[in-house]
């Protein structure tokens, strides 16, 4: 006997779920996490990695964002050593959760604990 029949199944995984992310949703949400980026670099990342800090005031959507990380991380380690850069990193990665396709999203890794 099935618990739950497929209609209520798929009723209450549209609840939960995250759904169609509309343009102007996408749009408010890729400003929201570019804020966030720019204020962990703050004036130091502006200052001496500006190159960077352009990437992400310029990354033309919320992939090109995504892509940043990698570089946010350096100079996050850079400014505060790489234990502290991961845990900014991983508060980045988070706010980009529903955003992205399901090929580019984080997955976890054993080698990770």
């Amino acid at each position: 006997m099935r618990w739950l029949k497929p209609n209520l199944k798929s009723s209450f995984m549209a609840l939960l779920g995250p759904g169609e992310v509309t343009a102007s949703v996408l749009e408010d949400r890729t400003e929201e996490i570019r804020e966030f980026i720019l204020e962990e670099l703050g004036e130091f990342g502006e200052k001496h990695y500006p190159k960077i800090t352009r990437r992400v005031r310029y990354a033309q959507d919320i992939q090109g964002l995504w892509y940043t990380r990698g570089d946010v991380m350096a100079v996050l380690a850079a400014m505060h050593g790489e234990t502290i850069a991961r845990e900014k990193v991983s508060r980045i990665s988070d706010k980009f959760k529903g955003m992205l396709p399901r090929g580019l999203s984080s997955r976890s890794s054993p080698l990770t604990t």
